[in-house]
């Protein structure tokens, strides 16, 4: 590893609610997740095949990451019978047609386990980083989905894999101001909207990972006995406290560069990022856990990221967890890939649906990306 990918952390002070009164006393709660992803879903082999990629090194890079099925949206055949090549304008009208179908569905899947509808929803914070739109996905989503046209409305594009809890931040700390309001927030990634198709080994690192898919979750802080509608009661695990790491000096570890040969930005994955964020890992770690009275041993759940397999395990030694400990991790990554800001929520969503957590059960949600960036946030169930 180069002593540039060696740094210094520095760190953004965690968020909390302000000390006395009601907003100290209202704990913002997650009251539920859904997920969306396209109807095609591709395994390694098959996204081989289609893309007659014979290259054996190209091949090792896909068929050895612990990935079995990707949801895409890829492009149709040729006359060649190979996938067409897409302009950059072509992927960019991809990731907004479908970026919004996907996150519209999720959004709608939420809101309805939650017993909630769109006219309650005060708060609207999309996240994305696999294309650029002005405005917004907030905007598309709140014509879409019929919202308020009052509705209060956030964009995080760019941040990478760690967004959805740099997302979660602003969206707890709008429920934390408004007790009894809803909020809600989206990540959209439309990953194959980010391909570039040439054959080398940095963008088949790449191409090999990432998948298409949307995540949201509903954010409340209870407002009391007697307040109407789904925020009034708030049921779901507190969000306690965020903390933040970025490593500056790996700032290029994970980029987006553009491609002049081909016309489009190209994603560019540093191969010992895996290790720059375990060796970070476990200091964020500490920091989040600061001042709770917790250990590291007394959290009960974990909900990593999806980075990859390598960024999966060095998460895990540098932080003693246990297989179990990652199992929703590792079993996103193998079904869905890495899709990038929501990955989280996938998982978040599995250990919620296996129905194991039990009141006052706490959680460490942990997120990573460029910058090079680690966000956790610690939930109480």
């Amino acid at each position: 590893m180069s002593q540039a990918l060696l740094p210094r952390a520095v760190y953004v002070p965690e968020t909390s609610p302000p000390a006395g009164g009601a907003l100290s006393r209202a704990k913002p709660k997650i009251l539920g997740a859904s997920i969306s992803v396209p109807a095609e879903s591709y395994s390694q082999s098959e996204i081989l095949d289609r893309f007659r990629i014979t290259d054996e090194r190209v091949r090792s890079v896909f068929l050895s990451g612990s990935i079995e099925r990707r949801h895409l949206v890829l492009p149709p055949d040729g006359p060649d019978g190979t996938p067409q090549i897409e302009a950059q304008g072509a992927l960019l009208a991809k990731h907004r047609a479908h970026g919004v179908r996907l996150a519209a569905e999720a959004v709608r899947t939420t809101l309805k386990e939650v017993g909630a509808d769109v006219a309650d929803v005060g708060y609207l914070c999309c996240v994305t980083s696999t294309g650029f739109l002005t405005p917004g996905f907030s905007a598309f989503l709140i014509r879409e989905l019929g919202l308020r046209h009052h509705t209060g409305r956030l964009d995080v594009v760019g941040m990478g894999c760690n967004a959805g809890l740099n997302g979660l931040t602003a969206v707890t700390g709008w429920a934390t101001a408004h007790p009894g309001q809803l909020s809600v927030m989206v990540c959209v990634e439309v990953c194959s909207a980010a391909y570039v198709f040439d054959g080398t080994m940095r963008s088949s690192v790449v191409n090999s990972l990432f998948g298409d898919g949307a995540a949201a979750l509903a954010v409340a802080a209870p407002a009391g006995a007697g307040t109407a509608g789904p925020a009034g009661s708030a049921t779901g695990p507190e969000v306690l406290k965020f903390a933040s790491c970025i490593i500056p000096d790996a700032i290029e570890a994970m980029r987006y560069d553009w491609d002049e040969q081909h016309g489009r930005f190209s994603f560019f994955l540093d191969r010992d990022i895996p290790y720059v964020v375990g060796a970070h890992a476990e200091t964020v770690i500490n920091r989040l856990l600061d001042g709770t009275g917790l250990r590291r041993s007394d959290i009960a759940h974990w909900v990593v990221h999806s980075g990859g397999k390598k960024v999966i395990d060095s998460v895990r030694v540098n932080l003693g967890l246990s297989r179990y400990d990652v199992r929703h991790t590792t079993g996103v990554l193998r079904d869905y890939g890495n899709v990038s800001s929501g990955s989280f929520i996938f998982s978040y969503q599995r250990l919620i649906e296996e129905g194991v957590v039990a009141p006052g059960e706490h959680a460490v949600l942990m997120t990573m990306g460029p910058g090079s960036t680690i966000e956790t946030a610690l939930v109480r169930f």
